[in-house]
């Protein structure tokens, strides 16, 4: 249980005050850096694949120069969410989402104990690589980025990418190569400044109008509701206010974007925390950041929305939003 900020009425004032000054505020820091420096490198981002399979994805994520860790785990993510007992209604197994004939063809042995198990993540994420390595050859001599045109081939198949000469004009195929190099950027660590949300405002707005109204565990702020919100809720209505469609879940929550580090948070940016350090799917608790070290959150059964600091023992990582991050994430994970 986080440890309550009881917030009385003169400095609630006085941090309405400041939370409008952040508003203010973030608009010109996002005037300033807008088209500003961004990127990501081949490491991931803390905590962003589960402990148990970060070596793996980290080691098989370099396999060949089209794929890298980041978008290993984009595409891990994206096909079961980490689960090695997912399946699909159409017969797709384990935590790559392979079909029968496809793993028969391209599953390996990736551990190494002389069986190629569909079900192991030890086989199935090396396979992964593998195969999109495998696809990535195929369409070598195909003009244009070698990691999108091998994206195209696992969607869409590599004869149609060599047929026209590069990600071919399928809108399921390009919105799945958007998809996923979008993902990749939120399991990835930033090398540089990431860009400012420049709905962040908005929704820190959004979110301070709602100071002081009561807690309710499920709670969308809906008339149902009578007006109350927990901690993802409340996050996603904010969100919500500025065109953002964000999950309902705060750990899906956490991979709408790029993680900035600690020292440069800005208002905006939802800040989650966690008992499991480790691992991005146990984040139990999301919030606004509104600067100087305090955050605006729905916190807990009988408290209200209000100001909470952050710098706590659980305290996990920031993301901050954008709107291609929140529509490349999917739906069920």
């Amino acid at each position: 249980m986080r440890k309550a900020w009881l917030v009385g009425g003169a400095v609630l004032g006085a941090g309405l005050s400041f939370v409008m000054l952040l508003v203010v505020g973030v608009y010109v820091v996002a005037g300033n850096l807008a088209n500003g420096v961004g990127g990501a490198t081949k490491a991931l981002a803390k905590g962003s694949v589960p402990a148990a399979y970060q070596n793996l994805v980290q080691k098989w994520g370099n396999l060949c120069t089209a794929i890298n860790p980041a978008l290993l785990a984009a595409q891990l993510y994206q096909e079961s969410g980490f689960n090695p007992k997912a399946q699909s209604a159409a017969a797709a197994q384990g935590i790559a989402q392979f079909i029968p004939g496809t793993w028969a063809t391209h599953g390996i042995d990736g551990d190494g104990d002389g069986d190629r198990d569909v079900w192991d993540p030890n086989d199935a994420i090396p396979s992964a690589a593998k195969y999109d390595c495998t696809l990535a050859s195929y369409v070598k001599d195909v003009p244009g980025d070698a990691t999108r045109n091998m994206l195209a081939s696992y969607n869409a198949g590599a004869y149609a990418v060599i047929k026209y000469g590069g990600v071919p004009p399928y809108k399921e195929t390009q919105n799945y190569v958007k998809t996923i190099t979008t993902l990749e950027e939120s399991f990835a660590a930033p090398v540089t400044r990431v860009d400012p949300s420049k709905q962040a405002a908005g929704a820190i707005y959004y979110a301070q109008k709602k100071l002081g109204t009561p807690y309710l565990w499920g709670g969308d702020g809906t008339a149902q509701d009578s007006g109350r919100f927990d901690c993802s809720g409340l996050t996603k209505a904010a969100y919500e206010s500025v065109g953002i469609s964000l999950p309902r879940v705060a750990n899906d929550q956490w991979n709408a974007g790029q993680h900035p580090a600690r020292d440069e948070l800005l208002p905006g940016d939802l800040v989650f925390f966690s008992d499991d350090l480790t691992n991005s799917r146990a984040i139990r608790h999301v919030g606004i950041y509104v600067g100087g070290g305090y955050m605006i959150d729905a916190p807990r059964t009988g408290a209200v929305i209000r100001f909470d600091p952050i710098d706590t023992p659980d305290y996990f990582g920031a993301t901050r939003v954008t709107e291609d991050g929140a529509k490349a994430l999917p739906t069920t994970v």
